[in-house]
């Protein structure tokens, strides 16, 4: 069996050299570099000291056929390791590096040749170790080529007569001599697939970190500067932040290189957005760029076509790597678009799903994003209906659990078959393939019968309510809407306290969703731990009097209507511990048959 990688030791410098020399790509250079100083200065003391400092991982790309014949060498990228790296290039090779605020600067790491055993040999370079003759500033200052060190000895052992230079000159050996440590190198073999390729990562990663596919994706594409990569990498990382934290924009200016690519103006509408219901990290991004432009599901075909594979003749091409990279450059501007990304998420709103709290599947949001740009870009299609087929392929694919199990699966052959068939007819075939009497009836009323808060079902039917601009249970004017959107919270009909005691101990029991509601606070505070019959018995006769002591309504017919929307059976009045498992069964096939009306109407 052929070895999936080679193993050796290399000498720092020459990690060095060769990420200085392109020979290995280190993607994440561009990026803001996320370690904290001291993390800098405890690798320097770990090698000094002779410690283990893990692995890099290294995956070697295939040898690519240029437009010319010539074969190419394949790119080798550092998939494990770069922060690692990038502390080395900062404190020993005195390189400048993109902080947190997008600012190029040093981490200096100071050495003292005087330190005891108790004492620290590194710190973080300040203020305080400046005035102090004692320390060594900058640890790169001894490693320049052009250090003088017979000078520096003679004047370190002026300021400081304690130290003998016979040992100084052995101390800077010794930390010059971090250079010449041995670090763990993995070299990927080049004919692994993008699988293996993880699998190793997973099996070799001390810390136990995944590789999914998109970190792949986005290191081949970080590390290609000759196709734009770099910069492409770069946008999809800022939109990504700016999309949860817009006010992050202030800081995202100060990349000046940045802010005068093509992207720039694509990602600036985001500082002013406040809306949560879609903040796509860059997966999703690449997800959806990625299905759109090039009718795949499936991330590790993108890192393939990225690094220029031919799925036909099975080699690796120059102009498909350039193709891929432009398609994939021209989607992700169009995710990026500031009307059609708020087009998108209009729709998905105007079918009842307002909030984060009812989107149980950031798989199932991206693949209809995915779809509303293949739409929008289908001339066969008409554009006033878009919103409409959108809406509805999103609730079609929740309520199915289209994207729950083998996602990637599902979605290359979905969006294979749209292209075959037609988004129209391939929807129609769907829908009567899955939407039966028999999945209405008793699959859906099934369905809802689980105490998970978050389930796709309870959350459709939530959507449904506001959709329908229903009140909540005992208010009128107060909606569903309002309280799922402020302070509201689900309560249960049946209250928990009151099962309780009624012998009705099981959790997954009392907290059926069918026993959930959205009702206002004081409300829920007024009924308190009462029994249903209780309750809605007082409710009912508010009506007669006049005066509302649980919820507003004091008209029969606006609270027969307010019990119909909300599903709750007409038999609520008499209800009690004992009719609660027939309580639960009526209201899901309320609830079952209101979801598959609100479908229908969509």
């Amino acid at each position: 069996m052929a070895e999936k990688y080679n193993a050796s030791n290399i000498a720092i410098e020459q990690i060095l050299n060769y990420i200085k020399s392109g020979e290995i790509a280190i993607p994440e250079i561009q990026r803001p570099f996320v370690w904290k100083p001291k993390q800098v200065r405890d690798l320097i003391d770990s090698l000094y000291t002779g410690y283990p400092t893990g692995y890099l991982i290294i995956s070697q790309s295939p040898n690519m056929k240029l437009k010319d014949g010539t074969l190419s060498e394949g790119k080798k990228i550092m998939i494990d390791g770069q922060q690692r790296v990038t502390a080395l290039m900062t404190s020993i090779m005195g390189m400048e590096v993109l902080n947190a605020d997008f600012e190029k600067k040093r981490i200096k790491i100071s050495f003292n040749p005087l330190s005891s055993d108790d004492d620290e040999r590194f710190k973080v370079q300040d203020n305080a170790i400046l005035k102090d003759k004692k320390w060594i500033a900058d640890i790169a200052d001894i490693f320049r080529t052009d250090f003088k060190r017979g000078s520096f000895v003679s004047k370190y052992c002026e300021l400081n007569p304690d130290m003998d230079s016979d040992k100084l000159h052995d101390i800077l050996d010794e930390l010059i001599g971090i250079k010449n440590r041995q670090i763990g190198v993995i070299t990927l073999d080049k004919e692994l697939t993008i699988d293996e390729v993880t699998e190793i990562f997973i099996r070799i990663n001390s810390q136990g970190a995944k590789l999914n596919q998109s970190d792949f994706a986005m290191s081949k594409i970080a590390a290609n500067e000759k196709y734009g990569g770099n910069m492409l990498r770069k946008a999809i990382d800022y939109f990504s932040h700016l999309a949860v934290q817009p006010d992050w924009y202030s800081d995202m200016v100060k990349d000046e290189e940045f802010m005068k690519s093509q992207f720039a103006g694509n990602v600036k509408w985001l500082k002013d957005d406040k809306e949560d219901i879609f903040d796509p990290n860059y997966g999703d991004i690449l997800r959806v760029a990625f299905m759109a432009k090039f009718g795949r599901g499936k991330m590790k075909d993108l890192v393939s076509l990225l690094g220029g594979r031919d799925f036909e003749s099975r080699d690796y091409k120059e102009e498909i790597a350039e193709e891929s990279f432009a398609k994939l450059t021209d989607g992700v501007n169009k995710f990026m678009n500031e009307f059609s990304f708020s087009s998108f998420i209009l729709a998905i709103k105007s079918a009842g799903f307002i909030s984060t709290k009812l989107i149980n599947s950031q798989m199932t949001l991206d693949f209809a994003y995915a779809l509303y740009l293949i739409l929008n870009n289908n001339k066969d299609i008409d554009k006033t209906q878009i919103k409409h087929y959108i809406s509805k392929w999103y609730v079609f694919t929740t309520l199915t659990s289209r994207y729950i199990t083998s996602p990637e699966t599902m979605m290359d052959i979905d969006i294979r078959r749209i292209e075959e068939k037609g988004f129209l007819p391939y929807f129609e075939e769907l829908e009567a393939a899955n939407l039966s009497d028999a999945f209405w009836n008793v699959g859906l009323v099934q369905n809802l019968e689980t105490s998970a808060i978050n389930s796709p079902y309870f959350n459709v039917f939530l959507a449904s309510q506001v959709h329908a601009s229903d009140n909540s249970l005992l208010m009128n004017g107060t909606k569903v809407c309002d309280l799922i959107t402020t302070m509201g919270d689900v309560h249960h009909i049946f209250p928990k306290d009151y099962l309780q005691k009624s012998g009705i101990t099981e959790k997954s029991k009392y907290n059926q969703i069918a026993n959930y509601t959205y009702l206002d606070t004081t409300t829920n505070i007024a009924i308190g731990n009462k029994a249903p019959n209780d309750y809605f018995s007082t409710v009912f006769d508010q009506c007669e009097s006049k005066v509302a002591k649980y919820g507003n309504i004091v008209d029969i017919d606006t609270l027969q209507s307010n019990l119909q929307t909300n599903c709750i059976p007409k038999e609520i009045r008499g209800m009690q511990a004992a009719d609660y498992e027939d309580f639960l069964y009526s209201r899901r096939n309320m609830m079952a048959q209101k979801i598959k009306d609100y479908y229908n109407s969509l």
